[in-house]
């Protein structure tokens, strides 16, 4: 069973007794007519943008790991681009990535060029819309989910292209098949280990390098030490081939994320 909860998400219900959601926020290329008027790219320049940072088919990745679980994890996937808000950002001053026009309202491109140029109410506008109602959402289901097994685990699903963008601030670190994603506060070194023996055999592993941290509900950040996220940022070309097709390694990181959330 699927279920649309609101303007940019779905849930995808699991087993009642899992503590664990697999959360999917770069999956998707679908951006809202009203939004595309107000970005600058022509279509060509969009299509290669979204080729670009859409974290392709990690939703497909996430779908078969949970169904392949023993006892299968919750689902909550972005349905919409990250063009259109990035919902792992911070919406204030807290968010680094401001620096480069990549916030939670993205007004630059991969390249460093303008992808967009919205007045402070549009992007308020935007967050009203889309980043709040998705936090919301996420939040409350990690409060569902606590309520009913006294802790979760929230695994980050993202994937990397394997050469750095122009518009980046982390140029020159290692770019492994695996970067695990970590918080000091919402970490435990089980979920590290866990993510290592399950994805020794795809490739080099290495943590926060070149990206770091987790997702953690603001509600719960550095508040509530049983909510616990990890991130798994799967470098694109061990699934993927150039044109963004899956490749041989689909199969073996669609069963590495299975093991990993059977650990848990």
């Amino acid at each position: 069973m699927v279920i649309v909860d609101g303007p940019n998400f779905l849930i995808v219900p699991g087993d009642p007794q899992s503590h664990v959601i697999l959360h999917v926020p770069h999956s998707s290329r679908v951006i809202p007519v009203d939004v595309r008027a107000k970005i600058l790219l022509d279509d060509e320049q969009l299509r290669q943008e979204l080729d670009e940072m859409t974290d392709s088919l990690t939703d497909s990745l996430a779908t078969e790991s949970a169904n392949r679980a023993n006892r299968k994890p919750w689902l909550f996937v972005n349905s919409l681009s990250r063009l259109v808000i990035d919902p792992e950002r911070f919406p204030d001053e807290r968010e680094s990535m401001n620096e480069v026009g990549m916030g939670a309202v993205y007004t630059k491109t991969s390249a460093g060029e303008v992808l967009r140029l919205p007045s402070p109410t549009e992007e308020e506008a935007l967050l009203k819309s889309y980043f709040h109602p998705y936090a919301a959402a996420l939040s409350h289901l990690v409060g569902e989910r606590l309520h009913a097994n006294g802790v979760v685990t929230i695994v980050d699903v993202h994937s990397y292209r394997p050469i750095a963008h122009p518009n980046g601030i982390n140029h020159n670190q290692q770019r492994p098949a695996l970067c695990i994603g970590t918080d000091q506060f919402h970490t435990p070194e089980k979920l590290i280990t866990g993510l290592k023996q399950a994805f020794q055999g795809i490739g080099s592993i290495v943590e926060n390098e070149p990206y770091g941290g987790t997702y953690v509900p603001l509600d719960y950040y550095e508040k509530d030490s049983a909510v616990s996220s990890v991130m798994a940022e799967i470098r694109a070309d061990t699934f993927l081939n150039p044109n963004l097709s899956i490749n041989e390694g689909f199969e073996k990181v669609v069963s590495a994320l299975s093991q990993f959330v059977d650990q848990i």
